[in-house]
């Protein structure tokens, strides 16, 4: 009997099933320092333990890790029981960040199955998850639901139940997590970068990012493999090279974390996520290809009892290979993209008030 794992396909999964994922990952200065180079964020409360510890998210002389490194590392835990076997990963919804994460807390996952459904091929299908991540002292740092298709191991097998979820639009506003101790009386919009705070937001504002980012596949690989992610469509060229594309996909995260570090030009003071509210991997992407972004602002949130911060509702678009100065539209009900949107991701961000 082969000792090896050759992971979860379709027929392998149940509704409430609990899948507690290998193995807990420290992070370090060292993840904070790769990460910056793969991406280049700017924003200041992650890059600068000073500045972090003058809006009180400061511990230990360090700053809190970027909470995309977080979901990432969240995320990579996952794959090995979750989409080992995935053609590709398809969207999120209902995801909230908790805790700051800071270096040296280690971070575990767990998941739960909440839906399963077989596509009409009956090659694939689709599983949904609910995934959370720990810190060691039992904190939730980043939970969220995600959906994936998986191929099946005999197209012939019938699915034991089936179930799709119902997603929440958005997190609500009430449902928010502001950091504890966090206080924005001294942030430094110098320092930070932007002159633009949430009362300078409208909501159908849109904002063109300007900067475009190639893609390259060492430093992709880099990224997929920092995050233990073993999903073999980003890996095996061998294998892909029979498939669908003939090459291999870049991982989504790669994308969404080069298109928040872009947003960066326009959104400076958008400091902490704290929201993912729905999100699509719209159309492939490989190595070679160039992203530029833009945001669309879809709701301006007050925070109960807080006058310092609140919460901007954000639409981040990613293009390839097509500069966003056009604003390329998505339809309405998701489905049909322009073909150079590869990524439309629905979050909410904290931002300091006037």
């Amino acid at each position: 009997m082969s000792k090896t794992n050759r992971g979860n396909f379709l027929e392998d999964f149940r509704l409430g099933q609990i899948l507690r994922h290998a193995t807990p990952r420290t992070v370090t200065c060292g993840d904070v320092a790769l990460y910056t180079a793969l991406y280049g964020s700017r924003f200041a409360v992650q890059s600068a333990a000073s500045f972090a510890g003058s809006v009180g998210l400061g511990r230990d002389g360090h700053a809190p890790l970027d909470d995309l490194l977080v979901f990432h590392v969240v995320f990579g835990k996952s794959v090995p029981d979750i989409s080992l076997n995935a053609v590709a990963n398809l969207g999120y919804a209902g995801g909230r960040f908790g805790a700051p994460v800071y270096p040296g807390d280690t971070l575990d996952a767990v998941s739960e199955v909440i839906g399963i459904k077989e596509n009409s091929n009956r090659q694939t299908g689709v599983v949904y998850v609910r995934t959370t991540g720990r810190t060691q002292r039992g904190a939730v740092a980043v939970e969220y639901v995600r959906w994936v298709m998986v191929r099946k191991r005999d197209p012939e097998a019938v699915l034991a139940e089936t179930r799709v979820p119902e997603l929440p639009g958005a997190v609500a506003a009430a449902d928010l997590i502001v950091p504890a101790g966090l206080d924005l009386a001294s942030y430094d919009d110098t320092l930070a970068g932007s002159p633009y705070r949430w009362d300078d937001y409208q909501p159908g504002e849109k904002i063109d990012h300007v900067d475009g980012v190639t893609i390259e596949e060492a430093e992709h690989m880099m990224a997929t493999r920092l995050w233990q992610n073993t999903a073999r469509v980003h890996f095996n060229q061998f294998s892909e090279s029979q498939g669908r594309f003939g090459r291999r996909l870049i991982y989504g995260g790669h994308v969404l974390s080069l298109a928040r570090a872009l947003s960066f030009n326009g959104l400076g003071n958008a400091f902490r996520l704290a929201a993912i509210n729905g999100g699509r991997h719209a159309n492939p992407t490989f190595a070679g290809d160039t992203l530029f972004a833009w945001s669309e602002v879809l709701e301006r949130i007050e925070l109960p009892g807080r006058t310092d911060v609140g919460a901007l509702r954000l639409r981040l678009v990613a293009t390839r290979n097509q500069p966003c100065d056009a604003f390329p539209l998505l339809a309405a009900n998701g489905r049909d993209t322009d073909p150079a949107v590869v990524l439309d991701f629905d979050y909410t961000v904290l931002m300091p008030r006037r």
